[in-house]
């Protein structure tokens, strides 16, 4: 995991003997865990609709700051789990009081969860996606697959499942086979400024973006990340949406 799946949040002034205020999520009190490391900051989640996106995950956890979202796959299939990483350990004691509220007209159980049960559900999801699907799911994901490699390409490629951290130097890294700039280079933001978990890379030619296609489902830190043919229109529409 990169250092920047891990980033700190800053620590603000202290503010005790006051009643704490907005800040109060964002900057935690200044005092430490003796002798021992600081609890891992994931909390596990049950019930998720099945259209359910990081953003809605972000929104439900609103005001809290979102390293991470895993979604939970089995034999290729949502299961309507997912964990959630925060920015801070104080933050579960919050994310926790959002246990058995709505996310659309389904109600979401907040668990505590473990650094390992983090671990091994993205160790699950790797393998999840490089062959561990039965045949039906092996078949539908080629069959999507064949609609890729027939879509046109306008040099511009849409990238979904980027961690919520990942910056424009980590996409360039994951792209470092092509010349690409950080002008090139647009991650998508919801109407708060969030990051969706989406971006698109405009590429020098067509023949690039149809060659990057090999990154398709590849890794970025512990993120598997789809790749799709797009355009300049998608791309500008998209981060107009976020503005």
């Amino acid at each position: 995991m990169g250092a920047k799946r891990q980033r700190l949040i800053d620590q603000g002034p202290s503010f005790y003997g006051t009643p704490p205020g907005p800040s109060f999520m964002y900057n935690p009190p200044p005092y430490g865990y003796v002798n021992q490391p600081p609890p891992f900051p994931v909390v596990r989640l049950r019930g998720l609709p099945f259209d359910c996106t990081e953003t809605d995950v972000a929104e439900f956890f609103h005001g809290l700051d979102i390293v991470d979202v895993l979604f939970v796959h089995k034999n290729g299939k949502f299961t309507g789990e997912a964990f959630c990483v925060l920015g801070y350990p104080l933050q579960v004691d919050f994310a926790l009081q959002k246990n058995r509220q709505n996310m659309g007209r389904r109600y979401v159980e907040v668990f505590r969860s473990k650094r390992q049960e983090y671990y091994k559900a993205i160790a699950n999801e790797v393998s999840d996606a490089h062959g561990g699907s039965p045949r039906k799911s092996i078949s539908r994901a080629k069959s999507h697959d064949e609609g890729k490699d027939s879509a046109e390409h306008t040099g511009v490629l849409r990238l979904r499942g980027l961690p919520f951290s990942a910056g424009k130097d980590d996409i360039m890294d994951f792209f470092k086979d092509f010349v690409l700039s950080e002008e090139s280079i647009n991650i998508t933001m919801n109407s708060d400024g969030r990051p969706t978990g989406e971006a698109f890379v405009e590429f020098a030619n067509a023949e690039d973006s149809r060659a990057a296609m090999s990154k398709d489902r590849m890794t970025l830190g512990s993120r598997y990340i789809e790749l799709f043919p797009s355009s300049h229109e998608e791309m500008d529409e998209a981060v107009l949406r976020g503005r």
